[in-house]
């Protein structure tokens, strides 16, 4: 059966590119890429004549939706590959596989880098539980609800952000979060000139912007006078409408408060949820 494959490239270094990534992109029909000349040099060093690549980006991938079906209905296989890192986050993808699936084709994908992943892991931060926020709107009402969402979240959050934009999503995080807010920021990840700088908002100098930027902020720490009994109820209600056990979303809740784990599991086990 035909399959979409979603193909995880490099985001730096070409030697991360996966030998099934290498089998996958080798067999298929078509290859839908967001820049034809980034993705053939990629194809050439690792020895891959594609049959044939087509533009998907942005403003193209609703276009390029008939002539993928087209191929699936054939019986060939499509593999969709960004720039760098893992095609549909935060990269054309996700209308092509949403359109796939409606036509009962198969979806499936070759993992492989992916710089939210890296960022975090390399933070220093919890990783257990964090979120990923993308990139932020760039202005307006949607832009402060987002970074207001940012500022009180008790998770670990990942943020994409380019070199010419860097400075100001800085300073907008400073004005939200306080300067004691923790903060990882890394750039050129897997490159020559990989960098991650770590501090506080109000501390953090990352020197000239140029390459492309991961921020990673800690979670909000909770103020005491609000680690209520009424508060540690929404959070625990949140953590198990998300799916976690009573036992889980106690621990969660505990950690995130400094109340006493029994205190909080009490309180759970009391909630008619």
């Amino acid at each position: 059966m035909s399959t979409l494959w979603l193909v995880a490239t490099p985001i730096g270094n070409l030697g991360d590119l996966a030998p099934r990534a290498v089998e996958v992109l080798a067999s298929v029909a078509l290859v839908c890429c967001e820049d034809t000349r980034r993705t053939g040099k990629l194809l050439q060093h690792a020895g891959i004549r594609a049959e044939r690549l087509a533009v998907c980006n942005e403003h193209t991938e609703f276009d390029r939706i008939g002539e993928v079906l087209d191929v699936l209905a054939s019986g060939r296989g499509v593999a969709v590959v960004s720039d760098a890192g893992t095609p549909g986050i935060s990269d054309p993808g996700e209308r092509l596989v949403a359109a796939a699936i409606e036509a009962g084709h198969v979806v499936s994908a070759v993992p492989g880098p992916a710089a939210a992943t890296m960022a975090v892991t390399i933070s220093g931060f919890v990783s257990g539980r964090y979120v990923y926020e993308g990139f932020l709107p760039r202005k307006g009402r949607d832009r402060a609800a987002r970074l207001a969402d940012v500022a009180a979240e008790h998770r670990t959050v990942v943020l994409y952000e380019a070199p010419h934009r860097i400075e100001r999503t800085l300073a907008d995080l400073l004005d939200v979060c306080g300067p004691d807010r923790a903060v990882a920021v890394s750039r050129e990840l897997t490159k020559l000139h990989e960098e991650t700088v770590r501090g506080t908002l109000g501390s953090l100098d990352i020197g000239e912007p140029r390459g492309e930027y991961v921020i990673v902020l800690g979670p909000v720490e909770p103020a005491v006078d609000e680690a209520t009994d009424d508060a540690v109820r929404s959070l625990l209600v949140e953590a198990i409408g998300r799916g976690a056990s009573t036992r889980d979303a106690a621990t969660s809740v505990a950690e995130q408060t400094g109340r006493r784990r029994r205190d909080v599991y009490q309180l759970a086990v009391d909630l008619d949820v």
